[in-house]
């Protein structure tokens, strides 16, 4: 069954809470990386984490893309729908 918007986002945000050690209740949507501090190595992590979470591989060129909630949220639905 395939998930909604508000479901990945939850995961989402557990995923961020547990790799960088933040609470998941102050992420938004709009929260970015930058935002987080997250370095390329927090990033790294955080794409793998969602990765294996949703059992999926994010495109090289798209997780370039990617800084914020809700670009990986959309990442993590054009992949789930491929």
């Amino acid at each position: 069954m395939a998930m909604n918007r508000d479901e990945i986002y939850a995961k989402v945000c557990d995923i961020a809470s547990d790799v960088l050690g933040i609470v998941a209740d102050e992420l938004t949507y709009e929260t970015t990386f930058d935002d987080l501090d997250a370095n390329s190595l927090d990033r790294l992590q955080l794409v793998t984490a969602m990765e294996d979470e949703f059992d999926i591989e994010i495109d090289d060129d798209k997780l370039m893309e990617i800084n914020s909630v809700s670009e990986a949220i959309d990442a993590i639905e054009e992949t789930l729908e491929g």
